[in-house]
């Protein structure tokens, strides 16, 4: 990959961090384990591997966004997800800054390409 292709990498990367963070926040509206988490998230276009999406939601849970139990379902062990009292009110304020900067850079990045 040239400098362009490692530099488009790193800011993707860095542009898509804070939307998954808001996606799973959102996503775990309804209480989830990690794998239909992750294709829930896949069928709103949101590919995630689980190495980014395990280390995320224990980020989350450990800023006390999230509450989780372990629970047998289909004979296995699984731990479900879900938003805390703490999450609901974050996802709210972080959905309404997301909304107001996607119509920012709709309005600059519109002005740009007219």
């Amino acid at each position: 990959m040239d400098a362009e292709g490692d530099l488009f990498e790193s800011l993707r990367a860095e542009l898509r961090r804070g939307a998954l963070s808001l996606a799973v926040l959102a996503r775990l509206r309804v209480e989830r384990y990690g794998y239909s988490l992750r294709q829930a998230l896949a069928e709103d276009g949101l590919e995630m591997e689980e190495s980014t999406l395990y280390p995320l939601l224990r980020r989350l849970e450990s800023q006390g966004l999230l509450a989780s139990e372990w629970r047998e379902e289909d004979k296995r062990k699984k731990r479900f997800y879900r938003l805390s009292a703490a999450g609901e009110t974050l996802l709210l304020r972080l959905a309404q800054e997301w909304r107001g900067m996607n119509a920012s850079l709709d309005r600059i990045i519109g002005h740009e390409e007219g």
